[in-house]
Protein backbone atom coordinates (compact mmCIF):
# COMPACT_ATOMS: atom_id res chain seq x y z
CA UNK A 1 0.00 0.00 0.00
CA UNK A 2 1.78 3.52 -0.77
CA UNK A 3 2.64 6.32 1.45
CA UNK A 4 -0.59 8.37 2.27
CA UNK A 5 2.15 11.48 1.46
CA UNK A 6 2.33 10.20 -2.13
CA UNK A 7 -1.69 10.40 -1.88
CA UNK A 8 -2.19 13.76 -1.33
CA UNK A 9 0.40 14.94 -3.73
CA UNK A 10 -1.49 13.20 -6.43
CA UNK A 11 -4.98 15.09 -5.43
CA UNK A 12 -2.96 18.21 -5.49
CA UNK A 13 -2.19 17.96 -8.81
CA UNK A 14 -5.44 16.49 -10.45
CA UNK A 15 -8.11 18.56 -7.87
CA UNK A 16 -5.79 22.09 -8.92
CA UNK A 17 -6.21 21.09 -12.71
CA UNK A 18 -9.76 20.46 -12.21
CA UNK A 19 -9.43 24.06 -10.91
CA UNK A 20 -8.60 25.24 -14.32
CA UNK A 21 -11.63 23.54 -15.66
CA UNK A 22 -13.96 24.52 -13.57
CA UNK A 23 -12.83 28.79 -14.47
CA UNK A 24 -13.49 27.81 -18.16
CA UNK A 25 -17.11 27.53 -16.84
CA UNK A 26 -17.63 29.84 -14.43
CA UNK A 27 -19.45 32.74 -15.35
CA UNK A 28 -19.91 32.12 -18.65
CA UNK A 29 -23.22 29.47 -20.46
CA UNK A 30 -22.79 26.25 -20.27
CA UNK A 31 -26.06 23.60 -20.03
CA UNK A 32 -27.31 22.97 -16.89
CA UNK A 33 -30.55 20.63 -15.69
CA UNK A 34 -31.87 18.96 -12.54
CA UNK A 35 -31.01 15.41 -11.53
CA UNK A 36 -33.75 12.84 -10.21
CA UNK A 37 -34.45 14.70 -6.47
CA UNK A 38 -33.84 18.04 -8.28
CA UNK A 39 -30.70 18.83 -7.01
CA UNK A 40 -28.92 20.61 -9.48
CA UNK A 41 -26.12 19.67 -12.24
CA UNK A 42 -23.70 21.23 -14.73
CA UNK A 43 -21.81 20.41 -17.56
CA UNK A 44 -19.13 21.74 -15.55
CA UNK A 45 -19.66 19.03 -13.19
CA UNK A 46 -19.22 16.34 -14.90
CA UNK A 47 -16.22 17.62 -17.07
CA UNK A 48 -14.67 17.39 -13.80
CA UNK A 49 -15.89 14.72 -12.94
CA UNK A 50 -14.41 12.86 -16.03
CA UNK A 51 -11.28 14.49 -15.51
CA UNK A 52 -10.38 13.93 -11.87
CA UNK A 53 -11.86 9.98 -12.70
CA UNK A 54 -9.60 9.34 -15.23
CA UNK A 55 -6.14 11.39 -13.61
CA UNK A 56 -6.72 9.95 -10.16
CA UNK A 57 -7.61 6.21 -11.42
CA UNK A 58 -5.41 6.09 -13.30
CA UNK A 59 -2.45 7.18 -10.37
CA UNK A 60 -3.98 4.41 -7.89
CA UNK A 61 -6.29 1.74 -10.39
CA UNK A 62 -6.75 -0.22 -7.48
CA UNK A 63 -8.50 2.53 -5.31
CA UNK A 64 -12.07 2.77 -5.13
CA UNK A 65 -14.08 5.04 -6.35
CA UNK A 66 -16.97 7.45 -4.94
CA UNK A 67 -18.55 10.55 -6.59
CA UNK A 68 -21.27 12.82 -6.84
CA UNK A 69 -21.51 12.69 -10.42
CA UNK A 70 -20.86 8.96 -11.34
CA UNK A 71 -22.40 5.77 -10.99
CA UNK A 72 -22.19 4.44 -7.45
CA UNK A 73 -20.07 1.13 -8.02
CA UNK A 74 -21.13 -1.05 -4.91
CA UNK A 75 -17.04 -2.53 -5.47
CA UNK A 76 -15.92 0.07 -3.20
CA UNK A 77 -16.92 -1.38 0.15
CA UNK A 78 -14.61 -4.04 -0.52
CA UNK A 79 -11.37 -2.00 -1.24
CA UNK A 80 -9.24 -0.88 1.74
CA UNK A 81 -8.65 2.60 0.21
CA UNK A 82 -11.08 4.59 -1.74
CA UNK A 83 -11.40 8.06 -3.50
CA UNK A 84 -14.23 10.69 -2.37
CA UNK A 85 -14.64 13.52 -4.74
CA UNK A 86 -17.42 15.94 -5.47
CA UNK A 87 -16.87 18.05 -8.49
CA UNK A 88 -18.41 20.87 -7.76
CA UNK A 89 -19.42 21.49 -4.16
CA UNK A 90 -21.84 24.32 -4.05
CA UNK A 91 -23.37 24.03 -7.30
CA UNK A 92 -25.74 26.80 -6.96
CA UNK A 93 -22.95 29.30 -6.40
CA UNK A 94 -21.19 28.43 -9.26
CA UNK A 95 -24.66 28.62 -11.17
CA UNK A 96 -25.54 32.00 -9.76
CA UNK A 97 -21.28 33.58 -10.00
CA UNK A 98 -20.82 33.45 -6.51
CA UNK A 99 -17.35 32.10 -5.72
CA UNK A 100 -18.40 30.10 -2.83
CA UNK A 101 -17.61 26.57 -5.11
CA UNK A 102 -15.17 24.33 -4.62
CA UNK A 103 -13.35 21.07 -6.08
CA UNK A 104 -13.44 18.40 -3.03
CA UNK A 105 -11.08 14.82 -3.38
CA UNK A 106 -10.27 12.85 -0.51
CA UNK A 107 -8.50 9.43 -0.04
CA UNK A 108 -10.30 7.49 2.54
CA UNK A 109 -9.16 4.11 4.47
CA UNK A 110 -11.02 2.26 6.84
CA UNK A 111 -13.58 4.48 6.91
CA UNK A 112 -11.79 7.57 7.48
CA UNK A 113 -9.97 9.98 5.63
CA UNK A 114 -6.15 10.17 5.54
CA UNK A 115 -5.73 12.47 2.85
CA UNK A 116 -7.77 15.80 1.68
CA UNK A 117 -7.92 18.78 -0.35
CA UNK A 118 -10.93 21.04 -0.79
CA UNK A 119 -10.11 23.94 -3.61
CA UNK A 120 -11.69 26.86 -4.42
CA UNK A 121 -10.14 28.60 -7.60
CA UNK A 122 -12.43 31.31 -8.10
CA UNK A 123 -10.87 32.62 -4.39
CA UNK A 124 -7.63 31.03 -5.36
CA UNK A 125 -8.14 29.00 -2.07
CA UNK A 126 -6.21 25.89 -1.77
CA UNK A 127 -6.86 23.46 1.46
CA UNK A 128 -4.92 20.19 1.92
CA UNK A 129 -3.88 17.93 4.71
CA UNK A 130 -3.07 14.22 5.05
CA UNK A 131 -3.11 12.23 8.48
CA UNK A 132 -0.30 13.37 11.03
CA UNK A 133 0.81 16.34 8.29
CA UNK A 134 -1.14 19.19 9.56
CA UNK A 135 -3.45 21.03 7.55
CA UNK A 136 -2.70 23.88 5.07
CA UNK A 137 -3.80 27.18 2.84
CA UNK A 138 -2.03 27.75 -0.15
CA UNK A 139 1.00 25.88 1.66
CA UNK A 140 0.88 27.61 4.92
CA UNK A 141 0.17 25.79 7.74
CA UNK A 142 -3.36 26.77 9.92
CA UNK A 143 -5.10 25.89 13.30
CA UNK A 144 -8.89 26.26 14.08
CA UNK A 145 -9.64 28.42 16.99
CA UNK A 146 -9.89 27.56 20.46
CA UNK A 147 -12.87 29.70 21.77
CA UNK A 148 -15.17 27.98 24.01
CA UNK A 149 -18.22 29.99 24.23
CA UNK A 150 -21.11 30.30 22.04
CA UNK A 151 -21.84 33.97 22.51
CA UNK A 152 -20.06 36.30 20.36
CA UNK A 153 -18.61 33.39 17.87
CA UNK A 154 -18.77 33.50 14.45
CA UNK A 155 -20.85 30.64 12.80
CA UNK A 156 -21.89 29.13 9.34
CA UNK A 157 -24.94 27.92 8.95
CA UNK A 158 -29.55 28.92 8.55
CA UNK A 159 -29.65 31.99 10.50
CA UNK A 160 -33.41 31.36 11.05
CA UNK A 161 -32.53 28.14 12.81
CA UNK A 162 -30.50 30.34 15.69
CA UNK A 163 -32.80 33.30 16.08
CA UNK A 164 -32.99 32.09 20.26
CA UNK A 165 -29.43 31.26 20.57
CA UNK A 166 -26.90 33.55 22.41
CA UNK A 167 -26.01 36.21 20.20
CA UNK A 168 -23.50 35.08 17.39
CA UNK A 169 -22.21 36.63 13.80
CA UNK A 170 -24.42 34.05 11.66
CA UNK A 171 -23.10 33.63 7.65
CA UNK A 172 -23.70 30.59 5.20
CA UNK A 173 -22.06 29.45 2.03
CA UNK A 174 -23.31 27.30 -0.65
CA UNK A 175 -20.59 24.77 -0.47
CA UNK A 176 -20.45 22.73 3.07
CA UNK A 177 -16.76 21.57 2.38
CA UNK A 178 -15.83 25.38 2.15
CA UNK A 179 -17.32 26.34 5.53
CA UNK A 180 -15.69 23.37 7.13
CA UNK A 181 -12.51 24.49 5.44
CA UNK A 182 -12.97 27.86 6.76
CA UNK A 183 -13.17 27.02 10.55
CA UNK A 184 -10.02 24.84 10.27
CA UNK A 185 -8.52 27.76 8.87
CA UNK A 186 -10.19 29.66 12.07
CA UNK A 187 -12.01 32.55 10.02
CA UNK A 188 -15.10 31.00 11.56
CA UNK A 189 -15.41 29.67 14.57
CA UNK A 190 -18.50 26.93 13.81
CA UNK A 191 -20.46 25.23 11.36
CA UNK A 192 -23.35 23.49 12.09
CA UNK A 193 -25.50 21.67 9.19
CA UNK A 194 -28.92 20.17 10.22
CA UNK A 195 -29.25 18.70 6.86
CA UNK A 196 -28.68 15.10 5.49
CA UNK A 197 -25.22 15.53 3.33
CA UNK A 198 -23.58 13.28 1.94
CA UNK A 199 -19.58 11.29 1.93
CA UNK A 200 -18.63 13.38 -1.01
CA UNK A 201 -19.83 16.85 0.98
CA UNK A 202 -17.75 16.39 3.70
CA UNK A 203 -14.78 13.46 3.88
CA UNK A 204 -11.76 15.62 2.43
CA UNK A 205 -13.28 19.03 4.25
CA UNK A 206 -12.80 16.45 7.69
CA UNK A 207 -9.37 15.79 7.66
CA UNK A 208 -8.65 18.90 6.53
CA UNK A 209 -10.09 20.38 10.25
CA UNK A 210 -8.97 17.17 11.99
CA UNK A 211 -5.63 18.22 11.08
CA UNK A 212 -6.06 22.03 11.40
CA UNK A 213 -6.79 20.89 15.26
CA UNK A 214 -10.79 20.86 14.98
CA UNK A 215 -13.43 18.46 15.38
CA UNK A 216 -16.29 17.39 12.70
CA UNK A 217 -18.80 15.23 14.19
CA UNK A 218 -22.07 14.03 14.21
CA UNK A 219 -25.40 14.65 16.73
CA UNK A 220 -23.77 11.94 18.77
CA UNK A 221 -21.09 13.94 18.86
CA UNK A 222 -18.68 11.35 17.43
CA UNK A 223 -16.16 11.80 14.24
CA UNK A 224 -17.95 10.51 11.32
CA UNK A 225 -17.77 7.05 9.40
CA UNK A 226 -17.14 7.48 5.50
CA UNK A 227 -17.67 4.55 2.64
CA UNK A 228 -20.70 3.14 3.77
CA UNK A 229 -23.03 1.13 1.68
CA UNK A 230 -25.91 4.76 2.08
CA UNK A 231 -22.58 7.03 1.80
CA UNK A 232 -25.11 9.25 4.04
CA UNK A 233 -24.34 11.78 6.73
CA UNK A 234 -26.58 13.49 8.79
CA UNK A 235 -26.75 17.15 11.16
CA UNK A 236 -22.93 17.93 11.57
CA UNK A 237 -21.25 20.10 13.88
CA UNK A 238 -17.58 21.60 12.87
CA UNK A 239 -15.80 23.49 15.40
CA UNK A 240 -12.37 24.13 16.96
CA UNK A 241 -12.17 21.04 19.86
CA UNK A 242 -13.44 23.27 22.97
CA UNK A 243 -16.77 24.42 21.11
CA UNK A 244 -18.07 21.52 20.04
CA UNK A 245 -19.55 20.45 23.80
CA UNK A 246 -21.02 23.73 24.10
CA UNK A 247 -22.59 23.66 20.49
CA UNK A 248 -24.21 20.16 20.83
CA UNK A 249 -25.38 20.76 24.31
CA UNK A 250 -27.14 23.77 22.82
CA UNK A 251 -28.58 21.71 19.97
CA UNK A 252 -29.85 19.34 22.23
CA UNK A 253 -31.57 21.43 24.40
CA UNK A 254 -33.67 23.40 21.11
CA UNK A 255 -34.47 19.67 19.75
CA UNK A 256 -32.51 20.70 16.97
CA UNK A 257 -30.28 17.84 16.03
CA UNK A 258 -33.03 15.53 13.83
CA UNK A 259 -31.26 16.06 10.44
CA UNK A 260 -33.37 17.49 7.84
CA UNK A 261 -34.08 16.91 3.96
CA UNK A 262 -30.69 17.16 1.79
CA UNK A 263 -30.68 20.57 0.06
CA UNK A 264 -28.32 21.10 -2.98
Amino acid sequence: MQDPSGDLEILQSAVRAAGGIALKYFGGSYRQWNKAGGSPVTEADLAIDAFLKTELRHARPHYGWLSEESLDDPARLNTSRLFIVDPIDGTVAFMKGRPHFTICAAVVEGARPIAGVVFNPAANEFFSARLAGGAFLNGEPIRAGNRAEIAGCRLLGDRKLFTSWPPMHVESFSSIAYRVATVAQARFDAMISLTAKRDWDLAAADIILTEAGGRLVGADGLPLSYNRPDALQGATIAAGRALIAPLLAELAAKNSLKPRADSP
